[in-house]
């Protein structure tokens, strides 16, 4: 049992680690604007972005609503992390980086009433983004790659 709880408390510190990797670099880019605005990495540039909304800024607005819903869902997935015990390894790891990137833009939203994003595409034309939805991102494939293995 204590090992089981090792196990899922080090699934939380990668959700921790993410969000303070996300916070750190909104930090960066919200306090250092002029600095980073328009450096150039090859694939993408460092933009900045108040986005008030959800994904490619769906829900522009609604504040109140998206984060009840960061919150909402950032509970259900520390339950399934620690009260599932049925998940295998991929399982945690798609909940971690999903409740990482869920907390990030979270805390956006209830502390500055927006979500900061930084990070655009140069090779295709793509809303800019930041490290949170990168890591639900990542937590969405490896969830749909579990689905998919297990129901072969």
């Amino acid at each position: 049992m204590i090992y089981k709880i090792q196990t899922k408390l080090y699934f939380l510190f990668i959700s921790i680690f993410i969000v303070l990797i996300d916070q750190f670099t909104k930090y960066l880019m919200f306090h250092n604007k002029k600095l980073f605005i328009n450096k150039d990495f090859l694939i993408f540039k460092l933009d900045f972005v108040k986005n008030y909304g959800a994904a490619f800024n769906i829900f522009s607005g609604s504040r109140i609503f998206l984060s009840l819903i960061s919150i909402f869902f950032s509970i259900l997935l520390i339950y399934l992390i620690f009260r599932k015990n049925n998940l295998d390894k991929l399982d945690l790891y798609s909940y971690s980086f999903i409740l990482g990137g869920t907390i990030g833009n979270g805390i956006d939203r209830i502390y500055r009433g927006f979500v900061v994003d930084f990070i655009n595409l140069n090779i295709i034309n793509f809303p800019v983004f930041n490290i949170a939805d990168i890591s639900i991102n990542i937590g969405f494939i490896f969830l749909l790659y579990s689905i998919f293995k297990n129901n072969r």
